[in-house]
């Protein structure tokens, strides 16, 4: 069995590091058409320059209700999108008490408001056309939490709830509706916030002694979104080498 998305059109968002950097290349090597999102505008522009025909990326900055609205524009000329990756996402580390007001507004509109609303207008699309995966990077941060996190816990708890009622809603159109939960995971960004023995002591707790690699995570997100997957849904599938079980 192999993965094969050669017709398929596939929506990410956060297509332009860690995760969703690495599922953008995944999907293009295994053929997909895609839609990807970034921040950046220099960086959008110099992606869609070097990229091949069937690719195109757009600036979206989902804290912004008129950017969502844009793009929501652009996918209304769309004949289909087959798989939609709700990846973008973003956290501030606050305690609870100090919070700002804008952070809740803008943790829940990247987390939550986003993959309700853009799942709620590819849906249309994919029940028209009989056939559909949605697939929400929630984190293990939904299913446990920390101190400092209780918006982003918040937000990827929500998507959890929200990735269960969309998959018995769409169920009776073919489309399959899941949820990754990521643990910690070695990215560039990872890389600047921690140091070498913050990271160390991090894979001294993990059951497997390591960091997920952006790979680790993708694989199971390629299966969710395959053909290969025909009856998994309203799953929250964790994937963080056994840390929440300790």
């Amino acid at each position: 069995m192999e993965f094969n998305f050669s017709n398929r059109v596939v929506l990410i968002t956060g297509a332009t590091r860690g995760i969703g950097k690495q599922l953008a290349l995944d999907f293009e090597k295994l053929g997909a058409g895609l839609i990807l999102t970034g921040t950046r505008p220099e960086q959008v522009s110099e992606l869609n320059k070097n990229t091949r025909k069937n690719i195109r990326y757009f600036c979206v900055d989902f804290t912004k209700e008129e950017s969502l609205k844009e793009f929501i524009h652009e996918l209304q000329d769309c004949e289909k999108i087959d798989v939609c990756i709700n990846n973008a996402g973003i956290n501030r580390i606050n305690n609870f008490c100090e919070a700002r007001l804008k952070d809740w507004d803008d943790i829940i509109n990247v987390n939550l408001k986003a993959p309700f609303v853009l799942s709620r207008e590819v849906a249309r699309l994919m029940k028209k056309n009989g056939y559909g995966r949605i697939v929400n990077i929630a984190s293990i941060f939904g299913v446990i939490s920390r101190e400092k996190r209780a918006i982003y816990t918040s937000s990827k708890s929500g998507l959890i709830g929200l990735t269960k009622s969309m998959a018995i809603e769409l169920a009776p159109y073919n489309i399959l509706v899941n949820c990754v939960s990521p643990g910690f995971v070695l990215t560039e960004l990872t890389k600047k916030i921690l140091t070498e023995s913050e990271i160390k002591d991090l894979e001294s707790r993990i059951p497997l002694r390591r960091l997920a690699t952006p790979e680790d995570i993708s694989k199971p997100i390629l299966f969710l979104s395959s053909d290969l997957n025909t009856y998994i849904s309203g799953q929250n599938i964790i994937v963080d080498g056994g840390y929440v079980n300790i």
